[in-house]
């Protein structure tokens, strides 16, 4: 069972309004940035576009084969995004594409003159836990998994596009365009974190504080305790890891349990009780309602949709 995360769904364009059946383009453009709306009617090969500035995209619908320089080629799904650098090509495959089944992505093209005054600000107002760590965009990370925080901005950003006619529209568009820079730079930062906290445990203390979570995750976890185990006051702690990451401490603990209760969840002898306990909740109608906020679905009802995709 796929959990997807996907942008606001924009309506497709009927076909007697389509200039191309391959990616057919609706642009808004705006000061600092370009929202562009993509859709494929047709199965196509090798199609290569490229953007002057640095570009966000996530898909909507369909699926892409996406073949980037110095990278290798990558399945693109909905629930997913992809960062290319400026002038970096992109040579697209569209296998499944056709006139009942469209593929549809929005490609957020980024001035360059907005992401150096966002670092700028981030790095002068709101500097890293160690000295050497700046804020900056990670090129590497750019596959992505997307979460609620980050696609939230980009769905402002795309309702004020399709809905907002104000004077101030290039306003509300530039203040969402520095939120989703600073969530894609915390997405990142999970990322790493998540996948090197071992690595990174010997040298910061953030990571060294998401390896005790891990480590306790059943058990009751004590914030003044791990803020100590990370040299910093409680306060500070909490702010970092907010900064960081996007979430509190308590947020993320939440998170890794429900994501553990998951796991319990899909082993066919694992009873709701068990997954509870398993998983570090203490209270069997706190984590049902707990669940059920986080996922959409009560455990049960989790448990049910994941046997019967299984079978």
């Amino acid at each position: 069972m796929n959990d997807l995360i996907k942008p606001y769904q924009i309506p497709l364009k009927t076909e007697n309004s389509l200039f191309t059946l391959v990616e057919n383009r609706t642009a808004y453009t705006y000061d600092s940035c370009e929202l562009n709306v993509f859709e494929t009617h047709q199965k196509a090969e090798d199609v290569k576009l490229v953007f002057n500035d640095f570009v966000f995209t996530s898909m909507l619908r369909g699926k892409k084969i996406m073949h980037l320089e110095n990278k290798e080629s990558f399945e693109y799904l909905p629930g997913e995004s992809v960062i290319v650098g400026p002038n970096e090509i992109m040579e697209i495959d569209f296998p499944e594409a056709k006139e009942d089944q469209p593929t549809q992505c929005i490609a957020l093209a980024i001035s360059q003159h907005l992401i150096d005054f966002t670092l700028e600000m981030l790095n002068e107002k709101h500097p890293k836990v160690l000295d050497q760590e700046k804020w900056e965009i990670d090129p590497s990370i750019h596959h992505i998994i997307n979460n609620q925080e980050l696609i939230n901005t980009v769905n402002r950003i795309i309702k004020i596009s399709k809905s907002e006619n104000s004077v101030t529209k290039d306003l509300y568009i530039d203040l969402a365009m520095k939120e989703m820079i600073i969530r894609l730079m915390q997405t990142q930062a999970r990322h790493v974190f998540t996948s090197s906290t071992q690595t990174l445990s010997n040298h910061h203390p953030l990571a060294y504080a998401i390896e005790i979570i891990h480590s306790k995750i059943t058990e009751k976890i004590d914030f003044d305790k791990l803020a100590n185990a990370a040299c910093m006051s409680r306060a500070s702690f909490f702010k970092k890891f907010k900064e960081t990451f996007g979430y509190t401490p308590g947020q993320y603990v939440l998170s890794e349990r429900i994501k553990l209760a998951k796991q319990w969840l899909k082993k066919s002898n694992c009873s709701i009780t068990e997954a509870c306990f398993n998983s570090g909740f203490e209270n069997l109608s706190h984590f049902t309602s707990t669940f059920k906020k986080e996922t959409g679905l009560s455990p049960s009802s989790f448990q049910k949709q994941f046997r019967l995709h299984a079978n």
